[in-house]
C-alpha cells in the first residue's frame, strides 16, 4: 500500500437548477460514472451526497448555492486518477462540460499528496482549492500540468 495517495476535489456551477431539463443528461449519468469511478483499479474513496438515485454530490451546496457542486474523490495514484478521467466515459462528459456548467473564470480544480487512509473533509478541499487559486500551482495544491511537469522532471 502506497504511504500517500492523491485528492482530488473538482467544482462547478451548473447552467441551471439540478432537475432543470437544460443539465438532466448529466444529473441521469451521475450514478453511472460515479459508480464507475468507484470500481476502478487504484480508486480509494469518494465524498458521498445524500444517496439519493441521481443526485451525486449536488445536494453538498458551496456557498450556500444548490447550483454550485463538487466532486472529492481520492486515488493511490496520479496514474489511477488520470485513467478514469481521459479513458472511461468520464472523458465524453468532460469534454461536454460547457453544455452544463459556466465558465467559472477560476480554477476549478485542485490536487494534493494526502496521507494513505486519510479522508478529506470539503472544508479541507476548498482551503487546497483557494491556495491554488492565489498562489498557482506548488507541492501543497496543484493541477495535472504539475503533475505532468513533476513527471517528467
Amino acid at each position: 500500500m502506497a504511504q500517500r495517495h492523491l485528492a482530488e476535489l473538482n467544482v462547478g456551477r451548473l447552467v441551471a437548477d439540478t432537475d432543470d431539463p437544460c443539465v438532466a443528461e448529466f444529473m441521469g449519468a451521475l450514478d453511472r460514472v460515479n459508480g464507475i469511478a468507484r470500481r476502478m483499479p487504484g480508486f480509494v474513496w469518494m465524498m458521498e451526497g445524500s444517496g439519493t438515485p441521481g443526485t451525486g454530490n449536488t445536494g453538498t451546496k458551496l456557498e450556500g448555492d444548490p447550483r454550485y457542486v463538487s466532486n472529492l474523490t481520492v486515488w493511490e495514484s496520479a496514474e489511477a486518477l488520470s485513467h478514469f478521467v481521459w479513458n472511461t466515459v468520464h472523458r465524453r462528459f468532460y469534454d461536454r462540460r460547457q453544455e452544463w456548467f459556466e465558465v467559472l473564470g477560476e480554477r476549478h480544480l485542485v490536487m494534493w499528496w494526502v496521507p494513505a487512509g486519510h479522508r478529506p473533509d470539503l472544508g479541507e478541499a476548498l482551503e487546497r482549492l483557494a491556495q491554488r487559486r492565489a498562489e498557482g500551482d506548488s507541492p501543497a495544491a496543484f493541477g495535472w500540468s504539475y503533475l505532468r511537469v513533476r513527471a517528467d522532471g
